[in-house]
């Protein structure tokens, strides 16, 4: 029953919030601003999920303009991580996300990038272009360097996209981590905590394009470090 109900419940708040949202887009289209009003209502969702959400160090996600980079773990991430963007952040998605009904419109519209990832050559050069929107707009960039769901495998190995871009922007790279999620059960009332932190920026000035892959492996220890500390600290204080 309780199943039933948080699915109709959410199913009602996504169509609002497609609706609504879309109709805002249509106002304003592609504005710098538009992921960070629409992503409110999507965190707003992860009450009524029944969880218990926890940021820490939000300031740090102020070192703007940045690259963010998050770990990727199933559709929760939109109800969790949602909580965290900030003013002038938009998202590096794939370009097959646009084939989604509703989500995919307003996704295009809210002014996030798309990304072929499966032709290089037009992937580096809509990176090259994005390196570019971020030095000129100011714009920061929300990217899962996974590039897919890890689904409770820890944190799968990055990507160098992401850091190429900080590189070339010449930004600091933000790691965001957020605790384990696949314990989420729809037909349980309190489905426990989720900490998200916001680790320190990651300076890349001093930084050459030879240096991404390096900057991609200690991130990804440093994530993977803390990924498994917030989990050890939920599991102990149970």
């Amino acid at each position: 029953m309780l199943l039933l109900l948080r699915c109709l419940l959410l199913a009602l708040m996504l169509l609002l919030l497609f609706i609504c949202g879309t109709i805002y887009c249509l106002l304003r289209p592609l504005h710098r601003n538009n992921v960070y009003v629409l992503s409110r209502p999507f965190s707003w969702c992860a009450k009524l999920m029944g969880i218990a959400l926890e940021i820490r160090h939000a300031e740090r996600a102020q070192s703007q303009p940045c690259i963010f980079v998050a770990n990727h773990q199933n559709n929760y991430d939109l109800f969790t991580h949602s909580n965290v963007i900030v003013p002038g952040t938009v998202t590096l998605g794939k370009r097959s996300i646009l084939w989604i009904p509703l989500f995919g419109l307003i996704y295009w519209l809210s002014g996030n990038i798309m990304i072929n990832r499966k032709n290089r050559a037009t992937a580096v050069e809509t990176l090259t272009k994005t390196a570019q929107r971020i030095r000129d707009d100011k714009l920061s960039v929300w990217i899962f360097p996974e590039g897919t769901r890890s689904r409770g495998r820890g944190i799968l190995p990055f990507k160098s996209g992401a850091f190429h871009t900080a590189i070339t922007a010449g930004v600091p790279v933000v790691p965001v981590v957020a605790s384990c999620q696949g314990d989420i059960k729809l037909n349980r009332w309190h489905n426990g905590k989720v900490v998200i932190e916001v680790l320190p920026p990651i300076q890349t000035s001093a930084l050459s394009a030879s240096d991404a892959k390096n900057l991609a492996l200690t991130t990804h220890q440093q994530m993977s470090a803390k990924f498994t500390e917030l989990n050890q600290q939920l599991a102990a204080s149970k």
